[in-house]
Formats: C-alpha cells, sequence, structure tokens
C-alpha cells in the first residue's frame, strides 16, 4: 500500500470564530481532497491573530504533508495571512507584475479608481509561487518548505474552489503517489445507532482491512458510508461494490435510500421513471413537501401542487374535510389525514399524494400529546394513514414527520 499522505486545513478570520460566517471552505476542500486519495489530519480556524496563525502552522506542519490555508488575503488592515507568511518563510515582499495587471484590468473593466490598498493586493513574498485568481484580486501562493507544501487562497468560496480545483489538485497528483479512495452510503430510518451497529457486528467483523464502515446519525434515521482504499481503481471498485451488497441484504428492512440520495430524489427518480405525478396536503408540515420536491430538476414532470391548509377553515373551505370528523376526532386524526389525502388527489388529479396533519409543539391541543403526527398516502386504488409520536423539539419533529411521510410514500409507489 502506498504511504498515506496526509493534509491540514487553516481558515483564517475573526468572523469564522464569532459565528458571523460558516466555514463552508474546509468542507469543499476536505471533499476534494478525500477524492484523490489524500487523507485529512486536521482543520482549525483560528483569528486574524498574527501568533495563533503562526502557531497553527507550526502545528500543522508537524503532521501533515500538505497544508492548505485560506483567508486573510484582502487589501484591509486586519488582512495578514500575506506578511505572515513573508516572515514565516523568511521572504520580502515584492510586486508581481501579472497580478497588479490583472488587478488594473478588473477596475478598469468596472470604470472603479485604483486605490492604494488595491495596489497591496500584487504584492507578494519573493518566496512563494504566484498561483493566478481568475475569480478575484487576490492571488493563491505556493510555498514549500522542509519537504511540505504550503498554499494560501483567498476566503471567497467561488475564488478558493477554482484555485483548488485548477491548480491544487492537479499539482497533489502530480507531486505525490496516491492510493484510491471510493465511498458508497445507504440511508436507513427507525432504527437507532446502537441497534444498527449490534446488527452489523459480524458484518463488520468480516470486512477487509482495506474497508471501514462509519456510522453517522441524524433525526430517526442513519446515514451507513463504506470506505475502501487500494492501489488498484478497479479492483478496489469491485470489492467495495461486493461489500455494500451485503450491507444492503444485512439490513435490507430498513433500508431507504442508496448512494447518498435522499427520500424527496429518490421518489422524484420512481415518479418520473414511472410518468406518474404527485400532490401534497400539509398541515403540521407546512409546505416543506412540496418545497423538497420542487427542488428536484424537472420537477414539473411529476409534481402537480400542493395545499397547504395549516387552518382549520382552509381545511374546510379548500379540501373540504368533513367539519363533523373535525369535531368527533380532532383535526389530529387519521379521519382528517385520510381526507386530506383522499381529497387532493381528487382536487390535483394526481397519481399519488402524501397529507400531514399533527402537533409539533411546543403547545400541544387537549387530548393530543406534543409530538402526533397523522400522515396519509393515496394513490387510486386505496388510501393508508399512520400514526406516529415524536418526542423531539419542534424542527426535529417537522424533520422526522417528513423522513416517515417521504418512506410511506417511497413504500406505496413501489408497491404498484
Amino acid at each position: 500500500m502506498k504511504n498515506k499522505i496526509y493534509a491540514s486545513i487553516i481558515t483564517i478570520g475573526d468572523e469564522l470564530l464569532i459565528g458571523q460566517v460558516i466555514d463552508t471552505n474546509s468542507a469543499f476542500i476536505a471533499a476534494q481532497l478525500n477524492k484523490i486519495g489524500v487523507w485529512m489530519r486536521h482543520r482549525v480556524a483560528v483569528g486574524d491573530q498574527w501568533d495563533d496563525i503562526w502557531e497553527a502552522l507550526d502545528d500543522s506542519a508537524r503532521v501533515s504533508d500538505i497544508i492548505l490555508i485560506t483567508g486573510g488575503l484582502g487589501p484591509t488592515a486586519d488582512d495578514i495571512t500575506k506578511p505572515l507568511l513573508n516572515s514565516y518563510f523568511g521572504g520580502k515582499m515584492v510586486v508581481d507584475e501579472q497580478t497588479l495587471q490583472h488587478v488594473k484590468n478588473i477596475f478598469q473593466s468596472t470604470n472603479r479608481p485604483l486605490l492604494e490598498s488595491n495596489y497591496k493586493q500584487a504584492e507578494v513574498p519573493d518566496v512563494c509561487k504566484v498561483i493566478p485568481n481568475k475569480n478575484g484580486t487576490a492571488p493563491g501562493m505556493l510555498f514549500e518548505k522542509n519537504g511540505k507544501i504550503f498554499v494560501s487562497m483567498p476566503g471567497v468560496p467561488h475564488e478558493m474552489q477554482a484555485i483548488m480545483q485548477e491548480y491544487v489538485i492537479p499539482l497533489i497528483r502530480e507531486k505525490y503517489e496516491l492510493p484510491v479512495i471510493f465511498h458508497k452510503t445507504l440511508t436507513t430510518l427507525g432504527i437507532g445507532e446502537s441497534f444498527l451497529s449490534e446488527r452489523l457486528k459480524d458484518f463488520e467483523a468480516a470486512l477487509p482491512g482495506n474497508i471501514k464502515l462509519a456510522y453517522l446519525p441524524n433525526v430517526r434515521s442513519v446515514r451507513l458510508r463504506l470506505t475502501a482504499t487500494g492501489e488498484d481503481a478497479a479492483e478496489t471498485q469491485c470489492l467495495l461494490d461486493t461489500q455494500f451488497e451485503n450491507l444492503r441484504h444485512t439490513i435490507e428492512d430498513v433500508v431507504v435510500t442508496l448512494d447518498d440520495k435522499t427520500l424527496d430524489q429518490t421518489i422524484a427518480e420512481l415518479l418520473k421513471q414511472r410518468k406518474k405525478t404527485l400532490s401534497t396536503a400539509e398541515s403540521c408540515t407546512g409546505g416543506a413537501l412540496a418545497a423538497m420536491f420542487t427542488e428536484n430538476a424537472g420537477a414539473s414532470q411529476f409534481f402537480s401542487g400542493s395545499v397547504v391548509c395549516y387552518s382549520n377553515d382552509i381545511k374546510k373551505q379548500v379540501l373540504h374535510i368533513s367539519p363533523e370528523d373535525i369535531a368527533t376526532y380532532g383535526v389530529v386524526s387519521k379521519e382528517v389525514a385520510t381526507q386530506m389525502a383522499a381529497n387532493v388527489r381528487e382536487l390535483m388529479q394526481t397519481d399519488y399524494t402524501i397529507a400531514t396533519t399533527g402537533i409539533l409543539g411546543p403547545d400541544g391541543i387537549e387530548g393530543k400529546r406534543v409530538g402526533t403526527v397523522w400522515i396519509a398516502v393515496a394513490n387510486n386504488k386505496k388510501v393508508m394513514a399512520e400514526e406516529f409520536s415524536f418526542q423531539y423539539n419542534r424542527q426535529r419533529n417537522k424533520e422526522a414527520a417528513i423522513k416517515f411521510g417521504l418512506n410511506m410514500l417511497r413504500k406505496l409507489i413501489l408497491e404498484d
């Protein structure tokens, strides 16, 4: 097996430490490195403090072969990454003429004056290799020290991403002999992580040494990821495919999606393949189901529409839910859920429908427990309703209701 190549990520900026900006850069970089067989050693966010950045560089260089840095390359006083790297690598600041011309072109094209601070964007340490930034004014910089490579990139996500894909990834591929890494995932529903682990105990024990199983729990669901590493791509992929099928068959009764697809994506594919249509009637989920389906490309091929009937009046006026049934059984009931599903399917003239009514909290309804949700699904043959009891906060109760409702719909479609 080839030696592992390790990387560290340093993201710089006070805004990251106070939660003003979410660090999406690290996630992107880590994913790109993983695809080519580079192992992440650690990642750290530091503020705009000279000593903290210096310490992060030292710590990263001790444990990693590749150190990737984002942020702090702008024209303002708090952007100290460039002078710090100049000092760290023992260089002196010089003007890079190609970068200066690039900056001038950007400002001339928008009829803006070039300020002194903008000229500084073209200054770089003389010990670095300049990486052109086609999408902005701050260039990337490549340094080498003691056999390690350091790459400094802008913190602006789309600028960093372009530099990673067009320059950094090819550089790493050329410099190092890397193993291949492949992943396959599936998602389970309705079984806890510990129970799942117990069921998979024998499967895990029999896995080859180069395949690892990871558990990624969420609200009432667990995503399982199999990772295979090796030197021969075809051989490694074949081994992973075999073990993935073994995994799927071992827990087939709780598997709901494969290959990182979400439930709504899976349903969208099923409906498009079958040339079938869908409508929704939503009370407690408040249009969330409709929003999810319309995020899918080609949603107009299968999604007809939705009625968000949050109030009882709208349930009665638009979906013609029986006032007597609401009075007798309550709005959160099997009777109301089944009418919502049947009536919206008739209204929209769709092949399938899903309806939700429930109490997400924090306040309840007399006689009904917070977290009680009735979900109904229907086609042209039948209407099925099921009661669920969730015990989370409002948002997590909604997430759970959506997942279980979508799975009911998935099963109904597969039955046809």
